[in-house]
């Protein structure tokens, strides 16, 4: 039977596209022929999978706009951090959940960013 095997991408409306893919080089050092390009590297995680989550209402989402956010998995949550304070980047918040810590920002078209850092060997 044939199955899904993976997320193959989000794919939304931006006012600069190519303003958009500079800011996720510049930023979040995500690049790619076509644009932001992730390579999992399942053999170093304990659970290698993308999830698509469903929401009741927009609020978790929020600040960001159009009824979506991107979770993109970090190596090193602190260090992202830092970076992208360094970089003048506006994080809006951080939470360690003992499982996971997290990061939320916007990018350039207001569609907000959730960083994961898996910290625990089995999810919740």
């Amino acid at each position: 039977m044939a199955k899904v095997t993976g997320l193959g991408g989000v794919f939304y409306v931006a006012k600069d596209p190519e303003a958009t893919r500079a800011w996720y080089r510049d930023v979040l050092g995500v690049d790619g022929e076509y644009g932001p390009q992730l390579a999992w590297e399942e053999d170093k995680k304990p659970n290698p999978y993308s999830l698509i989550s469903h929401f009741k209402d927009e609020e978790y989402l929020k600040p960001g706009k159009g009824g979506f956010m991107i979770n993109l998995r970090v190596d090193d949550l602190d260090g992202m951090v830092e970076q992208l304070e360094a970089k003048g980047v506006e994080v809006l918040d951080t939470a360690d959940e003992g499982y996971g810590k997290f990061a939320w920002l916007l990018d350039p078209d207001g569609v907000k960013i959730e960083l994961w850092e898996q910290v625990a060997e089995e999810l919740p």
